[in-house]
């Protein structure tokens, strides 16, 4: 599959170039030690699967930048996936670079080509550190080039040109990075049914507002709660000027574990929303680590604490954990890390590490050992673009960044972090809609979302029944096929086009989210087979590679009544029906 030749060229000082040949072309691989007289030394092998390349360089001098740049040609390229869910068109290579390290992003990114076929994804083994990262079309040549770099005696890419779905190739990735730092333990409790509050109250809510909603939650399904941005504050203004302290709210939240266990007795799990970056301008806190900081945010009104300094880092601790150690709570929302991803205005005298990043990972790792003493199961969830494998460790569940009444939007963010969360649980942005929005389109608000675990903030009060049985059906849905939609394998279709196919297999499953009038290929072996019609196009097309022969068919509306069932026999290789906007089509055989 893969030859390693020199080119013949005599490489310059610090620098090292290879040329490897694939079924694609030439690749062209340069790797270089900016800093250092020595040259790099490069070992490439060929992996188990065949196509995928392991690229280790090292150089020993000190304070040395390592960087690889690679290209290949640019054609039959459709569009560019990386995790940040920007656009997907073809950047050009001019572009601004990025940067990924433990409090931002993640190192990888996937050039794809017709069919969906990958034809080059990359990931860099490195999940703390800042990684820079630039990508694009050269509009001189018509290649398409990619460099990497960090400071570090070591660098490992990982390239991945097999061809095969860049779903495949990406969650392959994420398998790597696996194997290079060890298990993360995930409850199955992360991938429950989640109201937040967020969307519903915003800052104006209080103890017993709180235990409204979780009473009206826990009948439909829902089985954790989290309350959001308010719960320390009486203000109602959207500041985080009183971050940092972190105490209930005196006049809404006078008996703090009393509310809580209040909650819980609903059946609900209890999780509770901290800024981890922020002590807010008027807080003790900005007083007690004034020093310790990397920037001053006037928009937002808070100091950025400085994550290097072990004051910071014990003061956030102890108050972040005071919420499972005193209030009784089963779990946190940590916000904003990605906020520490930005150049540092000021430092803390006392910083014990080089990069902010080393701050981040050290802050997090001494917070999940100080919860999980008391509660070994903690739930912690973090947010997009906080999304990379340094982080697996720290938390159970990774959220779709805010994208409120967007449905598009957060179809392709959750989609997005199932390929790169790992064994995390991948939540969506808390759904939210108006108080007249009719049952057909909430069904398809949780259709875009069904290949991830749902949250969902609105005024429940404010439902009518047919409001309310949409969501309770749509839950359901999600909750008994919990392992197919969650945990098995997930090809989302045509990046380019902003997944208008998202296709889920597992054994002897498979579902489908149609999010346009197009056909759903359903290959292979199944027993079940699901399709959620989130379109207005309601002929749905399936199209098999082997007649099914004998099926049940069942076919319901967004409230999960009754249209159609049928005992057939499907000879042929194509399947068409018609199933409603917001419905649900079962087929089993």
């Amino acid at each position: 599959m893969t030859a390693l030749s020199w080119d013949g060229s005599a490489p310059p000082s610090g620098r090292t170039e290879t040329t490897l040949t694939v079924d694609a072309g030439p690749l062209r691989l340069r790797v270089t030690a900016i800093g250092s007289d020595l040259p790099p030394t490069v070992t490439v092998t060929e992996q188990d699967t065949p196509g995928v390349l392991l690229v280790d360089a090292a150089c020993p001098a000190p304070g040395a930048r390592l960087r690889v740049e690679w290209q290949l040609p640019c054609t039959g390229a459709t569009g560019y996936w990386t995790p940040t869910t920007n656009s997907r068109w073809l950047p050009p290579s001019w572009a601004l670079p990025r940067e990924a390290s433990v409090a931002k992003g993640a190192p990888v990114g996937s050039l794809v080509g017709p069919g969906d076929a990958a034809l080059c994804t990359y990931a860099v083994g490195e999940p703390v550190r800042p990684v820079g990262i630039g990508e694009g079309a050269v509009e001189e040549t018509g290649a398409f080039s990619w460099w990497v770099e960090h400071e570090g005696p070591e660098l490992s890419l990982r390239l991945d040109l097999s061809g095969r779905h860049f779903a495949d190739t990406v969650r392959a990735a994420a398998g790597w990075w696996a194997s290079l730092q060890g298990p993360a333990t995930v409850p199955d409790s992360a991938f429950d049914p989640v109201f937040c509050t967020w969307y519903a109250l915003h800052l104006a809510m209080t103890s017993a507002d709180v235990e409204r909603l979780a009473a009206l939650a826990a009948p439909l399904g829902f089985r954790s709660l989290i309350v959001d941005d308010g719960w320390q504050t009486d203000e109602r203004s959207r500041s985080y000027a009183t971050t940092g302290d972190w105490r209930p709210a005196p006049a809404g939240f006078p008996d703090f574990p009393e509310h809580v266990k209040r909650v819980q007795a609903l059946g609900l799990n209890y999780l509770l929303w901290y800024a981890i970056p922020f002590a807010g301008d008027r807080s003790a806190a900005a007083r007690e680590l004034a020093g310790h900081t990397l920037a001053h945010l006037p928009t937002l009104e808070t100091f950025l604490l400085d994550p290097r300094s072990a004051a910071v880092r014990d003061h956030q601790v102890a108050r972040l954990a005071a919420a499972v150690e005193e209030f009784g709570v089963d779990g946190l929302k940590v916000d904003f890390v990605d906020t520490f991803a930005r150049p540092a205005e000021t430092a803390s005298p006392e910083a014990d590490c080089p990069t902010v990043a080393e701050g981040v990972h050290k802050l997090l790792a001494q917070l999940d050992a100080r919860l999980r003493a008391t509660r070994p199961e903690v739930l912690v969830e973090h947010r997009q673009g906080y999304v990379g494998p340094g982080l697996w460790p720290f938390a159970t569940m990774v959220r779709a960044t805010d994208c409120p009444h967007n449905a598009a939007e957060n179809r392709a963010r959750t989609a997005d972090l199932r390929l790169t969360a790992g064994p995390l649980a991948v939540h969506a942005d808390p759904l939210t809609w108006h108080p007249e929005e009719s049952p057909e389109q909430i069904a398809v608000l949780l259709q875009s979302v069904l290949f991830a675990t749902a949250q969902v903030s609105v005024e429940l009060s404010a439902q009518g029944p047919g409001q309310l049985a949409a969501l309770r059906f749509w839950l359901s849905v999600m909750r008994e096929h919990r392992d197919l939609l969650q945990r098995s394998g997930l090809r989302p279709h045509r990046p380019d086009l902003g997944y208008p196919v998202i296709e889920a297999r597992g054994e002897r499953a498979l579902a489908f989210g149609r999010y346009a009038p197009l056909p759903l290929r359903a290959e292979g072996d199944w027993e079940l087979l699901l399709v959620a019609n989130a379109d207005q196009d309601t002929l749905v097309r399936l199209v098999f590679d082997r007649a099914p022969g004998p099926v049940s068919l069942l076919v319901q509306d967004c409230l999960g009544a009754e249209v159609a069932t049928a005992e057939t026999r499907v000879d042929g290789p194509e399947l068409t029906l018609h199933v409603p906007t917001g419905g649900l089509l079962t087929v089993r055989r």
